[in-house]
């Protein structure tokens, strides 16, 4: 039974993060307004947890958040001349 509920549990969680890597405008969209259902029901902390994260400013529709980070640069190898 615990382990029903367990695998339950992972399934559900890796489904959300799928669909919110596969369609981040629609689950941008989803968890919106999920929230605002919440914060008139006067669910504030579950509201809170729901909200968002704004998009940065990249403009590109690709639904990145202010919270990541730049990618690293990648250093480029150079070649080693022999004397």
């Amino acid at each position: 039974m615990v382990e029903g509920l367990i695998i339950a549990a992972l399934v559900s969680w890796s489904a959300l993060v799928v669909f919110k890597k596969l369609f981040p405008k629609t689950a941008y969209s989803v968890f919106f307004r999920a929230a605002q259902g919440c914060e008139k029901r006067g669910w504030q902390r579950l509201a809170k947890w729901l909200q968002p994260a704004m998009s940065a400013g990249c403009a590109g529709g690709c639904g990145c958040s202010t919270t990541d980070t730049p990618s690293a640069k990648k250093v480029e190898v150079q070649s080693v001349k022999w004397r």
